[in-house]
């Protein structure tokens, strides 16, 4: 089916940290292979795995050194093939994690551009003269730390980079650079991939113009921490640029060439500009599928917030087709942001599973969501990513929701691998392993596949319009209708009992107490 991708479930899979098969320590293609059949099991739609071409892992895999290879750490371009081959016998679709922003500074391309300022690519990265100074072209900073500018001592010049600075941008206004990556995708299509994540897409062109942003009123509708200074600027010129769309419409052009594919694009701004970019990206049905943004990624969890981004998406993405995430690599994890003191993880997971699962479009989830993982808790000495160690101890970076996935507890690294794992097992997951979880029919990871098939045998709650029907200060419920069917969903967010409100009708999809009364974070699925 062509649009398969319109209201379906996407898993995502952080390769490094899902299964070890050779006992390097390291999760790689094999793993995956090995463990496609449990996500599978979950009724998803597709998967989505996370950078595995060949990087020197300056930040794990979104530094990329060559697209067109695997990195040895995770297997083989053959490796590769066989994911895809099993993925595809198993009723799953293939999306791989295009990094298109920047490169590493050991691709070959930044290696030549850098050599001179007249070589074939010297204008493939975005290069500016130093003030008279010597100080950086302007104010821009870096997510990671530090002006986004680095000097270049070949080129007397400095090159821009929004991340870390062995991550150079790729200048795409250039329509050369826009050929070369519209070549290297198709590398990827034509091996089987059926599309897309698009990493960090909106910080993919900037404004020559090179002007310094200005400070910002209120630094927290930033998605970035308030201990990092990227968050005091208003990102008006070093990102989010209507230039980059010509350029979105040639990768749908290409996309579309391959029949039933589709593209999810990362969108991080500030919450205001958040929604006309997923406007001006998929609102109109010839640029990217459908984006996600941060809105759910972070600590807030009330009726409120879902009730103003939801109907802040219907109302002013233009037509855009809404994809949502609860977590995912580069966030704390959903059970840890959202349990209050005392809180059983498990029912807190129901709970969020329910919610995220009623919502209208498509849906990211993160692998060990369906577990009800918690944050694992790590210690500085055993940090690994370079944001964490740069922003420590406000900000504690991304490992904690990274280590290895746990698949039998009772056994070493709880069946992760043989080898000793990049990062340490977290002890508190040991207890919620798949294994642990297969045998108790009450687990997270049984409500997960029982929620994912009522809602892809539901029009209703797959398609369906969404209206918030209330949303006060405990409560709020959402109502879904597709064509004859209605589905009405109601949240407790509170910490006493309420009654299961009636006025919606009696016949209960799925609840998660008894169907008379809603427990503190609990829910009913009703039926008109």
């Amino acid at each position: 089916m062509k649009d398969w991708w319109r209201g379906g479930i996407i898993y995502e899979i952080y390769p490094r940290s899902f299964k070890d098969s050779n006992g390097d320590g390291i999760g790689d293609l094999k793993g995956i292979e090995e463990k496609l059949e449990h996500v599978a099991s979950l009724g998803v739609d597709a998967i989505w795995i996370a950078p595995f071409a060949k990087s020197p892992q300056k930040d794990f895999g979104y530094d990329v050194s060559d697209y067109c290879a695997v990195d040895p750490q995770f297997g083989t371009i053959e490796d590769f093939d066989a994911v895809a081959k099993k993925a595809h016998a198993l009723g799953l679709k293939v999306l791989v994690d295009y990094v298109i922003s920047h490169t590493s500074d050991e691709h070959e391309w930044f290696k030549e551009s850098r050599s001179s300022r007249t070589n074939p690519k010297a204008d493939w990265y975005v290069w500016a003269d130093m003030q008279k100074d010597g100080t950086p072209p302007n104010n821009w900073l870096s997510v990671f730390g530090g002006s986004s500018w680095q000097f270049d001592t070949r080129r007397m010049q400095y090159y821009l980079h929004n991340f870390l600075k062995e991550q150079p941008d790729l200048n795409y206004h250039n329509k050369e650079v826009q050929d070369a990556t519209l070549a290297e995708m198709r590398f990827w299509l034509e091996r089987g991939a059926d599309g897309f994540r698009l990493d960090a897409l909106n910080f993919s062109m900037h404004d020559p113009s090179l002007k310094s942003n200005p400070h910002v009123e209120n630094p927290s509708a930033s998605e970035q921490p308030l201990s990092n200074p990227y968050s005091y600027q208003r990102h008006l010129y070093d990102k989010s640029q209507d230039a980059l769309l010509p350029f979105l419409q040639r990768i749908r052009a290409q996309l579309d060439e391959f029949g039933a594919t589709a593209s999810l694009a990362e969108v991080g701004d500030d919450s205001a500009r958040t929604m006309q970019l997923m406007a001006d990206y998929a609102g109109s049905g010839d640029k990217v599928h459908m984006c996600y943004g941060f809105d759910f990624l972070g600590p807030n969890c009330t009726p409120l917030h879902f009730k103003t981004i939801i109907e802040k998406f219907e109302t002013g993405a233009g037509g855009a087709w809404p994809c949502w995430a609860f977590s995912n690599h580069d966030c704390i994890r959903q059970v840890s942001r959202w349990m209050r003191p005392g809180e059983d993880p498990a029912r807190v997971a129901k709970f969020a599973a329910a919610l995220l699962l009623s919502l209208r479009g498509s849906l990211c989830l993160y692998q060990g969501e369906e577990l009800g993982l918690t944050e694992a808790d790590l210690r500085f000495d055993q940090l690994k990513d370079p944001a964490g160690i740069t922003f420590w101890p406000e900000y504690k970076g991304r490992d904690g929701c990274r280590t290895p996935m746990p698949w039998d507890g009772e056994v070493e690294n709880a069946g992760f691998g043989q080898g000793t794992p990049w990062l340490p097992v977290e002890a508190a997951h040991l207890a919620s392993s798949v294994k642990a979880q297969e045998a108790d029919a009450e687990s997270v990871l049984h409500f997960y596949r029982e929620a994912i098939g009522i809602r892809q045998g539901s029009a209703a709650l797959k398609t369906g319009s969404v209206e918030v029907l209330e949303a006060g200060e405990d409560v709020v419920v959402l109502k879904r209708v597709a064509g004859g069917e209605t589905a009405t969903c109601v949240y407790n967010f509170g910490g006493v009992q309420i009654p299961v409100p009636k006025k919606y009708g009696t016949n209960i999809i799925l609840a998660s107490g008894n169907g008379v009364m809603i427990e503190p974070r609990g829910f009913v699925w009703l039926r008109a």
